[in-house]
């Protein structure tokens, strides 16, 4: 299967997604959306992954490996560190968020300060460290997105070299991409 993009028709409605990109690309909020529409079980794998204090939970991949075993799905592609080839191995589709960096670098910020200043809470009650924090923690969420920018990509290409014809990926670049995936394939009514 060639690599689709935002206007080439989906070969059957896939059952197992997996949603490729960067930090503040919009994986999460593509995800809820897919789930939504077609009617898929969703996890977000940060809520796994964050114990109380940004502690790893220690059941984290059993509860992946679980929730992958079931036949249909979505969730984000990340924490490959690990999960190695565990997500990618079972979706047959994978909607990759190529984005711009100037695109992602503007979403997380935002999203970053949103979630600062009015302290809300994330996975097991977290929320955002000090926005000084950006220029101490190599792992900042910033400054992770700027540095892992072309992570997914690789990956995808890596994934599309392993499985080649088994799985369907569509590259959507930029929020017009996004949008009109959307408005041409998440349907309300489930295809029969």
């Amino acid at each position: 299967m060639p690599l689709l993009t935002w206007n080439d028709a989906l070969p059957d409605r896939p059952n197992r997604v997996l949603i490729a990109g960067t930090s503040g690309a919009g994986k999460t909020t593509l995800a809820t959306l897919v789930a939504h529409r077609w009617q898929l079980p969703r996890v977000e794998l940060d809520a796994l992954h964050h114990g109380p204090d940004w502690e790893p939970r220690p059941t984290f991949v059993a509860e992946v490996e679980a929730f992958t075993q079931q036949p249909r799905w979505v969730t984000e592609w990340q924490y490959t560190g690990k999960l190695g080839d565990l997500l990618p191995s079972r979706a047959d589709c994978v909607l990759w968020l190529d984005h711009p960096r100037r695109l992602v670098m503007r979403q997380v910020v935002g999203r970053t300060l949103v979630r600062r200043l009015r302290r809300r809470q994330l996975w097991n009650g977290n929320v955002e460290p000090p926005l000084w924090t950006v220029f101490t923690d190599p792992d900042h969420v910033v400054r992770w997105a700027w540095r892992t920018q072309g992570s997914p990509g690789r990956r995808v290409a890596a994934l599309l070299d392993r499985r080649g014809r088994d799985v369907v990926v569509v590259r959507l670049r930029g929020r017009r991409q996004v949008a009109q995936w959307i408005s041409r394939n998440l349907t309300e009514t489930p295809a029969a």
